[in-house]
């Protein structure tokens, strides 16, 4: 038997999936280990040996693959602690982490502070050097100068140092002898080349990345690394198969790629999501989809349309600029660990400070003493005390109440229940903002996509998520605990490139195109080579970020290889003012106003085995078997607790239909399916949760394999 493991690091628990040859899969759940997550992985694997009676050394030998998401380098930026870099760049602008893009971010916020940099001033150090955007040289590098900063910097103890000049990306010389040099003083120094990880215009972009490479390079590299990091634990179980590290992009890189560009996984945990979302809502022909993963710290929502999420390169966290392509996932501090809190002003507020995995929440009876989230569920009948986590962890009515009762209730005159009821509602209608965000920013109305709702906390709260926005239909996979996890075996290995070529289309240099597009080629074969991935598993997409003259924003496009050798570029042009008549709504393509190219990209992609989602036979609309028992539980639409049958969701098979209110227990997720919805279980084991005035047309689709045999 061979195996492949998808691990998600979270806040709180950590995730895997574990899928067999025939697509066969299981769940587990440990709780994260923040000071050492390698810890909670090798936990996690250790409990999938126990329960095949192997050795871990022995069920390692027979994993083939294990695909990782970490949010190792995320909470070192989060928390400031990674490691002490220095900066080199061009005289006049080592300010620059701090002027950011020179606007006033919150413009009626007058106590507004910036991010803090990464980089203190003091080891932000000023090179003579200088180019013009055309890369010809202005001022030579003075390397007399450039010694002299380093002796300053190797004396004050640099772990990792970023270099950074204006206008590299047009002319890497500068910085590639400024390495060099870099090298002599710090051999073991972490190194952060602008011009090798984003040769890409716009200053601030490039410097902020540039630097936040650098500050978490060492920080990775000591969690993942063979010295002493995940590589290391591995091997001595005797691990032989691969290694794949989830990137931000939504794609997977090695780890020898994600230690040398660390900045690669800062988001790299959400980004399994909507991969696993697509593949679940395919399964009922959704080409367009809204999925959202509330797990114990944070709730992440991104956007599918036409079958491709969506894609920013102006990513932030901690507002500190990141300008790689990556999904565009809107995340927000609302999971089960959520503390509930009265602001002052006697408002209820939820998050984003967490409980995390220690201590908890206070039902976790670890010592916990806040309110979150997990609290009210408990309270309001949504979780069974003696079945969370499968019965593994027993949790606390008492505590949970008692928590809810003196931080909240006692402040608002409410008792625990209506406090509960309170912060269930809170939380959600911030969730509810979070997926309203993402859809209209891109220009589309949440009716127009099913919610698929995941994440251990997710499905207690989808349908007072879709209520809000009257989305009328939630679909949630049977692996929706893991959700992240579960995409993690989905995903292929992607490599982006990007060169700035600033032109208008109708000046373009075909011969320097087509040049700079064979350069990337050549750069994403080689990556992809090196990885394992054979020619005819190697495909490529091609983009071109498009503005009209003058124009501060670009709109990306995509292009076909013929497009590309060819250079004309007359269909990419209106595909452009088609695309920024969708997003902008309007066109200039009418006053034959010039459209100027400003940057090229590729994706490099290298296709993966990935395992077969398994269908099941239809058993009928007879969900009796299925049944445990009646609990009470708060019904929002009532403002009463009402007796609810509960079923066992992994006992639910294809066709069964559930009529609400409901409560779906699994091992790691409870779905609460309120009294404007029913469900019914289509052939993935998906629990499609639909507005009562929509049966007809949903009974029609998920059961139509039924109706054609």
């Amino acid at each position: 038997m061979a195996y492949k493991i998808g691990v998600d690091v979270g806040g709180t628990f950590t995730d895997f999936l574990l899928a067999e040859d025939d697509g066969t899969a299981y769940i587990y759940k440990v709780l994260s280990t923040p000071k050492d997550p390698s810890i909670a992985t090798i936990r996690g694997i250790e409990e999938m040996a126990k329960d095949r009676n192997m050795g871990t050394d022995e069920f390692l030998s027979q994993v083939t693959t294990i695909v990782h998401g970490t949010t190792v380098t995320t909470n070192a930026t989060l928390t400031y602690r990674g490691a002490k870099t220095g900066l080199l760049t061009t005289e006049g602008v080592r300010d620059a982490l701090e002027m950011r893009r020179g606007i006033r971010e919150e413009q009626y916020n007058n106590r507004y502070e910036n991010a803090r940099p990464v980089v203190e001033r003091y080891l932000r150090r000023p090179v003579k050097e200088r180019l013009n955007y055309k890369g010809d040289v202005i001022a030579p590098l003075d390397e007399a100068w450039l010694r002299k900063e380093m002796e300053f910097l190797k004396s004050e103890g640099c772990e990792a140092v970023a270099i950074c000049f204006m206008n590299s990306f047009a002319n890497a010389d500068h910085e590639n002898k400024t390495a060099e040099i870099v090298r002599e003083y710090l051999p073991e120094a972490f190194l952060s080349i602008s011009s090798e990880i984003l040769p890409a215009i716009r200053f601030y972009d490039r410097v902020s990345t540039t630097a936040l490479n650098a500050y978490i390079g060492p920080v990775l590299d000591l969690y993942l690394g063979p010295k002493l990091g995940l590589l290391n634990k591995l091997s001595k179980y005797n691990f032989q198969g691969v290694l794949l590290i989830m990137a931000s992009n939504g794609g997977v890189i090695s780890p020898e790629v994600a230690m040398h560009i660390p900045g690669l996984t800062l988001l790299s945990g959400p980004a399994g999501g909507p991969v696993a979302g697509l593949a679940y809502a395919e399964g009922q022909g959704f080409p367009d989809v809204i999925t959202c993963d509330m797990g114990g710290t944070s709730f992440d929502v991104a956007l599918i349309k036409d079958k491709k999420p969506l894609t920013t390169t102006e990513g932030e966290i901690e507002r500190l600029r990141i300008s790689w392509p990556m999904l565009d996932v809107v995340t927000i501090g609302a999971g089960g660990g959520s503390i509930g809190w009265i602001d002052e002003v006697g408002l209820l507020r939820m998050g984003p400070q967490s409980a995390g995995a220690d201590p908890g929440p206070a039902c976790y009876d670890l010592g916990g003493e806040e309110p979150a989230c997990s609290d009210a569920d408990l309270v309001l009948g949504y979780l069974d005390p003696n079945f969370f986590a499968g019965g593994k962890m027993k949790l606390s009515v008492d505590k949970a109440r008692k928590a809810i009762e003196e931080k909240v209730g006692k402040k608002l005159g409410m008792t625990a229940e209506e406090a509960a009821a309170g912060m269930y509602e809170v939380i959600n209608v911030s969730m509810a903002s979070a997926v309203r965000e993402i859809a209209v920013k891109a220009g589309y109305d949440p009716r127009d996509f099913p919610l698929v709702t995941a994440g251990g906390a997710g499905p207690n709260h989808a349908c007072q998520i879709a209520l809000a926005l009257s989305i009328p239909e939630i679909l949630v996979p049977r692996e929706s605990s893991i959700f992240c996890a579960a995409g993690m075996l989905r995903t292929d290995l992607k490599h982006d490139f990007v060169r700035t070529y600033p032109t208008v289309l109708g000046s373009l240099d075909v011969e320097r195109f087509r040049k700079l597009y064979a350069e990337m080629k050549t750069e994403g074969d080689s990556m992809l080579e090196e990885e394992g991935i054979p020619e005819d598993r190697i495909s490529y997409v091609l983009q071109l970020d498009l503005r009209y003259v003058r124009q501060f924003h670009e709109v990306s496009v995509q292009l076909s290889w013929d497009e590309a050798n060819s250079g004309d570029l007359s269909a990419v042009a209106k595909r452009f003012h088609a695309a920024h008549d969708a997003l902008y709504g309007y066109s200039l393509e009418d006053r034959n106003t010039p459209v100027e190219l400003i940057n090229m990209r590729l994706t490099a992609i290298g296709t993966t085995e990935k395992p077969d989602l398994p269908a099941q036979p239809y058993t009928g609309p007879d969900p009796s078997a299925a049944y445990k028992h009646d609990r009470s539980a708060y019904v929002p639409s009532v403002k009463a607790y009402q007796e609810v049958p509960v079923y066992d969701g992994f006992a639910l098979t294809y066709g069964m239909r559930l009529a609400s209110p409901c409560i779906i227990e699994q091992v790691n997720t409870t779905t609460f399916v309120t009294p404007e919805f029913d469900a019914i279980v289509d052939r993935l084991g998906t629990y499609t949760i639909y507005l009562k005035e929509n049966e007809a047309d949903v009974l029609a689709r998920v059961l139509k394999d039924v109706e054609a045999a």
